[in-house]
């Protein structure tokens, strides 16, 4: 099968596309997937630079998510048949023609739903859920704040930020992409300049309750200023490349709360609450009341160009390779 290979940490464009040995099932809880469609999550391309906090052997296959067929299955797995569309996460393994994933993380797609968008329904939707639900608990009324709004999170947060009856304010670097998000239903589509300011005017002085922060650097700092009593700010990645060092002060005088978002462990460790959650997702899908945005298109081949658009913060909504 091909597959794109790390042979070391280091930039984008060293990444190979190669022939190599279709994996096999080992554990009877194990199941066969023929990939057709890879999501790609600004996480990958860290790790291929050597820059995330998770560093694995190389060489290694990126990619955290799938969608396409089963092939086969491991003696122990009774929910999946032959055939079935679903779609599943791992931390390694996602940029290839097929992959072995265990059974408790593999999902059937509903039958409306496209294989581009159950990639973007697993990781964006499945972290912008957890935050909001299990971390910040978001409650109908509150005010949220979505900074990167315009990205695969962010569009995720907007949109299920409505669900939970939230106003939802979003936040993003451009016109058009402020645009973009005003049309995925925020409330208000503002641009970074100044947010405290605008945050405290836009909430009469009062505060936001809850801000979605995938960014980092000084956007944190700036924002988390504009944060209500016992509000708090939700810490889901760094893509501006800076952790913020937060003057921890405010957080004592404003009584707000900073909070760790790692979706990654909580499907490892809530094993009942994160299907649960996937499953609410899957059914507000059927529902439409989630609507995953592809936003760009990529060959297998093409990974590296994928993952520098993504880095660039070019992207609004997902994007997507084909094997």
């Amino acid at each position: 099968m091909k597959s794109i290979i790390c042979k070391n940490f280091g930039p984008l464009v060293s990444l190979v596309y190669k022939e190599v040995d279709t994996p096999e099932i080992k554990n009877p809880g194990d199941i066969l997937i023929k990939v057709f469609s890879s999501g790609v999550n600004f996480p990958d391309g860290l790790l291929v630079q050597g820059k995330y906090q998770f560093k694995p052997p190389v060489p290694f296959t990126p990619g955290m998510e799938v969608s396409g067929e089963v092939l086969e299955k491991g003696s122990d797995v009774t929910e999946f048949k032959i055939g079935d569309r679903v779609a599943g996460f791992s931390q390694l393994g996602g940029y290839s023609e097929y992959i072995v994933l265990n059974q408790t993380s593999v999902f059937k797609i509903p039958l409306k739903m496209e294989y581009d968008q159950a990639c973007a329904l697993l990781c964006a939707y499945g972290t912008s859920h957890y935050a909001l639900k299990q971390r910040a608990k978001l409650k109908k009324g509150d005010t949220l704040v979505v900074l990167g709004a315009s990205g695969s999170t962010g569009v995720a947060a907007i949109q299920i930020g409505k669900i939970m009856g939230a106003k939802v304010i979003a936040a993003s670097s451009s016109t058009e992409k402020q645009n973009y998000t005003k049309s995925l239903g925020a409330d208000i589509s503002i641009g970074y300049e100044n947010i405290k300011d605008q945050l405290k005017e836009l909430t009469n002085n009062k505060g936001v309750n809850v801000i979605f922060d995938p960014i980092g650097g000084e956007l944190f700092e700036e924002s988390s200023r504009a944060l209500s009593r016992y509000g708090k700010i939700l810490v889901i990645g760094f893509a501006s490349g800076k952790i913020p060092k937060f003057p921890i002060n405010l957080a004592l005088v404003k009584e707000f709360d900073i909070v760790g978002v790692f979706w990654g462990a909580f499907t490892r460790n809530n094993v009942t609450e994160f299907k649960e959650n996937m499953n609410e997702l899957f059914d507000w899908f059927k529902n439409g009341k989630i609507n995953p945005k592809i936003e760009e298109r990529f060959k297998l081949q093409d990974a590296s160009k994928a993952l520098d658009k993504i880095l660039n913060r070019g992207t609004k909504g997902k994007v997507i390779l084909y094997p």
